[in-house]
């Protein structure tokens, strides 16, 4: 959770009864030496599976997806399996006590009761950070609307790692859906850290990438039109579907839906040693002639997702049992936050913000300027 950099009189509000709680929200609440342990975790469980196979025996992951999801919630799942643990919670929310209009809060103060690790998916932004103030067990963000998705980011980082061997002084491609784009967000917050990272963004004018975003990456981007300007330029190209359910208006995605599509035609201006991701699932973005190009990593990128989330529910339960922990930054101040798609705008959750590095007053859970 950030801290104040702005107002000095402002009040600090501190939550004190989850100190020995750890929790992944946004990709920024690990510092850089923790995803690297992570890291290193997931490589040793990709060398070393059996030492790990009983290693949550008698734990239980609840998975509390409030919308559709296939690859995310099969690989929380299939991670922990290979941990030896159970899994249990809801696909769709309409199936739970959701429907019968249960908040955020209460639905995790009902499961700490059954399960020792939440992973939860939401389309409101900002509704794991809620979950987390409130549980007695560590919670992950699956996804959380146009927001972040912070266990994506770190497979995208071990893809990174095995397919290229190290993170600093990269050019990462950014094409698609950039405003709505929770992958996309994520990403960037990860990747800005480290040294000489650069971004080319590739989007149409309707979803560039937002002004809060950009301010974070400040002089350390490029803004282009078309793939083939990008292709010879990156070492990383990260590829989104132009997304049905973020529009409003169905005939504006009907018109922007097939805007950038990468074929081989464009693959052969990239670079030999360049990457192509992709969070999945495709649409038509990318062409079925790219799959057999060995610089397409979106399968194997898959794959590691599934290893860096074992690394991950094994790393946050053990730091949960040595209780190491922190108190959580719950806000600097107060505002209504003017975004509707944040939980603030459909639960009782209290207004609370922060002031960014440049002193911007944000709201705590979905990080939009007040």
């Amino acid at each position: 959770m950030p801290v104040c950099h702005g107002n000095t009189n402002c009040q600090l509000f501190i939550i004190n009864y989850q100190l020995n709680m750890r929790h992944l929200i946004d990709p920024t609440d690990l510092t850089i030496e923790e995803v690297d342990l992570l890291m290193n975790r997931a490589m040793d469980i990709i060398a070393h599976p059996a030492d790990y196979a009983e290693s949550c025996h008698g734990r239980k992951l609840a998975t509390l997806f409030y919308e559709p999801s296939t690859r995310t919630r099969l690989s929380f799942t299939s991670a922990m399996m290979g941990l030896g643990g159970q899994v249990l919670g809801f696909s769709d929310a309409r199936s739970s006590s959701v429907s019968k209009g249960e908040t955020v809060a209460d639905t995790v103060r009902v499961v700490s009761c059954f399960a020792d690790i939440i992973a939860m998916r939401h389309y409101k932004e900002g509704a794991p950070r809620v979950a987390a103030d409130y549980s007695r067990i560590p919670v992950i963000n699956a996804g959380d609307g146009g927001h972040s998705h912070p266990t994506q980011t770190l497979t995208d980082l071990l893809t990174i790692r095995r397919e290229l061997g190290h993170f600093d002084r990269l050019t990462v491609g950014l094409c698609g859906d950039l405003k709505y784009g929770r992958t996309v967000h994520s990403l960037i917050k990860a990747m800005n850290r480290y040294e000489g990272t650069r971004f080319v963004l590739i989007s149409p004018q309707e979803l560039r990438l937002p002004d809060y975003m950009k301010q974070e990456l400040r002089d350390n981007y490029t803004e282009v039109s078309t793939l083939e300007e990008a292709m010879p330029l990156v070492d990383v190209l990260y590829m989104t579907r132009v997304q049905q359910e973020r529009f409003a208006d169905r005939q504006e995605y009907e018109r922007l839906k097939d805007s950038f599509i990468l074929d081989e035609a464009k693959m052969a201006l990239a670079r030999k040693d360049m990457i192509v991701l992709h969070p999945l699932p495709r649409v038509n973005e990318i062409t079925t002639g790219v799959d057999n190009d060995p610089r397409a990593a979106y399968f194997r990128q898959v794959e590691n997702g599934k290893f860096v989330r074992m690394a991950l529910i094994y790393t946050l339960l053990q730091w949960k049992d040595s209780e190491a922990g922190t108190t959580v930054n719950a806000g600097c101040g107060e505002g209504k936050c003017p975004n509707d798609r944040c939980i603030t705008a459909t639960e009782p959750v209290p207004h609370r913000a922060y002031h960014d590095k440049d002193g911007v007053l944000r709201c705590r859970y979905c990080d939009h300027a007040i």
